[in-house]
């Protein structure tokens, strides 16, 4: 499935076994592109999926910070990232 890259990335049109590999291309991609801030639309749940959003932005070198988004944005149903774009992939 191709996907249009933007600075919003939303989990829920992804089979949950997809959804890592899904946001790993994702994050390569928007750090490629040299976006700064993005928001992952991960969903409320049973908090599996932020779980799993969370663990891997923890380990991507170019991520700043992360944070539940704005009630207006999501809430905790999605987490706003800050990217370096110093660190953009070539």
């Amino acid at each position: 499935m191709e996907v249009q890259i933007t600075d919003v990335f939303d989990l829920h049109s992804f089979a949950p076994r997809d959804a890592k590999a899904a946001l790993e291309a994702y994050l390569d991609e928007a750090i490629r592109l040299g976006y700064q801030a993005i928001r992952i639309i991960h969903g409320r749940g049973i908090g599996a999926q932020r779980e799993m959003v969370r663990k891997v932005l923890s380990r991507t070198e170019e991520v700043i910070e992360y944070k539940d988004a704005p009630a207006e944005a999501g809430g905790w149903g999605a987490t706003i990232v800050t990217l370096n774009p110093a660190k953009k992939r070539i």
